[in-house]
């Protein structure tokens, strides 16, 4: 059996089409990739050292705080590798619909030291969707109507 072959993974954050988004245990972001910023509208320089509240819509920080702050006092997410649908905020104030993994990530000790996001802007499908859903409610009553008719 041939030995396995490694692979340099050192540009892979910076290459992958998806947002990378790594914060720290305070919630403050430390890694933000070119993607982050396609999606956000941040550059790195902006993003890094702000907490999540830079693309946290403010009716949502709250909850947003609340779980963060379990996760890292549990070492523990209910979401495991669900895949999360939320909105986000971009640079210009426009809402984004977001879905996302994450990973927590762990230190010499164990402990959770910061959670890692990968993040697709699902913006687009998500309006395409609810177009879709509302044309078939429009037919439905079009068609209740000359069914009545």
């Amino acid at each position: 059996m041939a030995p396995a072959q490694t692979f340099d993974t050192s540009g892979l954050v910076a290459a992958i089409g998806d947002a990378v988004v790594i914060s720290d245990a305070d919630g403050r972001i430390v890694t933000w990739n070119p993607a982050a910023e396609r999606i956000f509208g941040f550059s790195e320089a902006e993003a890094l050292g702000e907490t999540l509240d830079l693309i946290t819509p403010e009716r949502h920080r709250r909850r947003h705080w609340d779980g963060y702050a379990k996760t890292m006092r549990t070492g523990e997410t209910r979401y495991g590798t669900s895949l999360l649908k939320v909105p986000a905020l971009h640079k210009d104030g426009r809402a984004l619909s977001i879905a996302f993994t994450v990973a927590l990530l762990h230190g010499a000790e164990g402990e959770v030291t910061g959670i890692a996001a990968i993040i697709r802007d699902e913006t687009e499908r998500f309006q395409e969707e609810r177009n879709l859903r509302r044309r078939v409610a429009e037919l439905e009553e079009a068609l209740g109507t000359l069914v009545c008719a």
